[in-house]
């Protein structure tokens, strides 16, 4: 958590979560707002739009004539087999697949049979990948991705001179709030660059006062502070590795607990 200045500890009463409401019984989110009271609502402060074909088409890019695809997201994957199937496009067996997690890897299996020798599955992070590309430099990748995503990939691609071609499939868009116009929250709570500026875009007139904002991951911090609001609670921290651990810490804080 970083130093939120001392003034701004209030009694924290409810909790705006930018992200769909978890189906888990067990989330850490609803053990938080049982264990202190505290109601949190969910909302989602971003939203996707599929390309449609005609402007995939505008890119130019030869699906076929790739080895490889790297997935990153659910989204990512719903979206690439969409393209396909409007251009009646069929993966070959020999094609490898690069999936972030084993939940990626799980939810492919929705389109494919998964062949464990065309599979590569990193545990969470972009960073996973990295020596699986390393081994792989032959391949000739497709990085299936929204217009808004990170550099690391495309990064790693372009230092190490492997062959790679983003394709933007999705786009990624503000969704509409308006109907949270006069709704208070005591916390709002960020995951993505994405989530800041779809706030930015809904309330233009936004005024913190005394609602704290809690960001998760570095970029999303910066976008934070690049619109000039106060970045009350911040995650990951060696002590707070979670979102929820991180909002929990100042709760104890806030409520004097």
């Amino acid at each position: 958590m970083s130093a939120a200045p001392k003034d701004r500890f209030k009694p924290v009463k409810s909790i705006l979560v930018s992200q769909p409401k978890p189906t888990d019984v067990n989330s850490p989110y609803l053990q938080l707002s049982e264990k202190y009271k505290i109601k949190i609502d969910f909302r989602q402060f971003i939203k996707v739009e599929p390309v449609p074909p005609k402007e995939f088409r505008k890119q130019k890019i030869d699906i076929l004539k790739h080895t490889a695809i790297i997935f990153t997201s659910r989204n990512a994957i719903d979206h690439f087999f969409s393209i396909c199937k409007d251009f009646k496009i069929e993966m070959p067996a020999e094609m490898k697949y690069f999936c972030i997690s084993d939940q990626t890897a799980h939810y492919l299996q929705k389109y494919i049979v998964i062949r464990k020798r065309k599979l590569f599955v990193g545990q969470k992070t972009a960073e996973d990948l990295f020596d699986y590309f390393k081994k792989h430099k032959s391949e000739k990748y497709l990085f299936p991705c929204s217009d808004i995503r990170k550099d690391d990939i495309p990064g790693y691609m372009e230092k190490h001179g492997i062959a790679f071609t983003e394709a933007i499939i999705y786009h990624t868009v503000a969704a509409d709030l308006s109907d949270l116009a006069d709704v208070k929250y005591d916390i709002l709570a960020f995951f993505s660059p994405s989530g800041i500026k779809s706030l930015k875009q809904n309330f233009p007139d936004f005024v913190q006062g005394n609602t704290r904002i809690a960001a998760f991951g570095p970029t999303t911090a910066q976008a934070v502070r690049d619109l000039d609001l106060i970045l009350d609670i911040e995650a990951p921290m060696p002590n707070a590795p979670s979102m929820t651990g991180a909002l929990e810490l100042y709760i104890k804080k806030a409520n004097n607990l």
